[in-house]
């Protein structure tokens, strides 16, 4: 690996996207849609997964992925808490200080998203980005990082400023700064 940094080693970043790609992103981050996504997104992703032999993601599709750039979407791949099984989730990851950071927003539902808890257990990890993976160890973003981080976020995907206000003092929202092993 390179020194220029995990984000620019992977060549992840966020576009703008298209009016639709913007309207998608807007609806995910309402309650109805955080609904929707988290209930059935998993198993659509799975789907386009099969269909298109990895090539794309749903999560990428819908919010403009892929050729028209839009969100980035990378597979990050953690070890079961309790299984012991590697288990891959499809995330969007915000760039930060050189490296990328992942929040636990779970589309503002009131659960923590299972690949957080995993972490937890294990920092360990593997991101993989347009048929490039790297090795990464994740740790707990400081509350000074973890505000950083959502402000950043918030540029690309203003979802995630109403995922937090929905989640409140349910319970809190992990995010995490990767690092490369």
């Amino acid at each position: 690996m390179t020194t220029r940094g995990l984000a620019t080693d992977l060549g992840y970043s966020h576009a703008t996207g298209n009016p639709l790609h913007r309207a998608v992103r807007w609806g995910a981050g309402t309650r109805a849609g955080g609904w929707v996504f988290s209930h059935v997104l998993r198993h659509l992703d799975d789907a386009v997964g099969r269909l298109s032999r990895g090539r794309h993601s749903a999560p990428g599709l819908l919010a403009g992925l892929a050729v028209l750039a839009g969100l980035a979407v990378l597979d990050v791949t953690t070890t079961g808490r309790r299984s012991g099984r590697r288990r891959t989730s499809h995330l969007i990851a915000t760039p930060y200080d050189g490296t990328l950071a992942l929040l636990g927003t779970n589309f503002g539902q009131a659960p923590t998203p299972a690949w957080a808890l995993n972490l937890e257990a294990d920092p360990r990890a593997t991101l993989t980005y347009r048929g490039t993976s790297r090795e990464v160890v994740a740790r707990a973003a400081t509350p000074a990082e973890a505000e950083e981080v959502f402000a950043l976020a918030g540029r690309f995907y203003p979802g995630y400023a109403r995922y937090r206000e929905r989640v409140g003092e349910r319970r809190r929202i992990r995010v995490f700064v990767l690092e490369p092993v």
